[in-house]
C-alpha cells in the first residue's frame, strides 16, 4: 500500500511509520519542519493534503497540538476530510481516548470525577475531532481511540478490540503499548474493518 502518515514524528507517528515499513508498505512520512526521510507538510494546509494524499491508497494522520492550542485539532481534522474529499483516499485517524466511556462508571473517560483537569482541553478537542469525523459522509475515514493508557513498551503483536467503551483487562487497567497501538492501525490498514466508526484497543 501507499500510504501517508501526517504526524510522522510525534512519538505515536513514528512507531506507526516504523510498523507500515516492517510490512513492506511505501511509506511517505509527513513532518511540518524538515527532517531527513520525510516530506515537508502539514495537515491543516488544504494544500499539502491535497498534495500529499493524491495517487496514496491511505492517509493515516497521529498529529497533536501544542499546549494551549487544542482547538486546532478540530479545525485540522476538517481540513484533512475537505483535502481527502478531493483526492478520494481512506483516513485512518488517531483519536483521543477521553470520549470512550469507562466501564467502571458508565460515564465518558472526561466526564469522570478524577480526570485531570489540565487534560480536560485536549479531551474536549478529541470529542470535536470525533464530531467532525462522524459528520462526515463522503470520506472513507476510521477513527482509533487508544486505551487510558499509551507508553513506550515492547511489540507483542497482541491486542483486544473495542467499539465505544475502554478495553480494560481482568484488573481494569485499559492499557498498550503504542508499538502494539501501530500493530492495531496497520492491521487495520490492511484489512478494515471500521469503515466511518471508532474502534479502540487494549491488551
Amino acid at each position: 500500500m501507499r500510504i501517508t502518515v501526517f504526524g510522522a514524528a510525534g512519538a505515536i507517528g513514528g512507531r506507526i511509520v516504523t510498523e507500515a515499513l516492517s510490512r513492506g508498505h511505501d511509506v511517505t512520512p509527513v513532518t511540518r519542519r524538515p527532517a531527513p526521510g520525510a516530506r515537508t507538510g502539514d495537515a491543516s494546509d488544504i494544500g499539502d493534503v491535497i498534495a500529499l494524499s493524491a495517487g496514496q491508497d491511505l492517509v493515516i494522520s497521529a498529529t497533536r497540538p501544542a499546549p494551549g492550542s487544542e482547538p486546532e485539532l478540530v479545525a485540522t481534522t476538517r481540513t484533512l476530510l475537505a483535502g481527502l474529499r478531493r483526492t478520494g483516499v481512506r483516513l485512518l485517524l488517531v483519536g483521543g481516548a477521553a470520549t470512550l466511556t469507562d466501564p467502571a462508571t458508565g460515564l465518558r473517560v472526561v466526564d469522570g470525577p478524577d480526570f485531570p483537569a489540565a487534560w480536560r482541553p485536549i479531551a474536549l478537542a478529541c470529542a470535536g475531532q470525533l464530531g467532525a469525523c462522524r459528520a462526515e459522509t463522503a470520506v472513507d475515514w476510521t477513527y482509533a481511540s487508544p486505551p487510558a493508557l499509551i507508553e513506550p513498551g515492547n511489540r507483542t503483536g497482541r491486542y483486544r478490540l473495542g467499539a465505544d467503551e475502554l478495553v480494560v483487562d481482568a484488573g481494569g487497567v485499559s492499557a498498550i503499548s503504542m508499538e502494539d497501538f501501530a500493530v492495531a492501525l496497520l492491521d487495520e490498514a490492511e484489512r478494515p474493518k471500521h469503515t466511518r466508526t471508532r474502534f479502540t484497543v487494549g491488551w
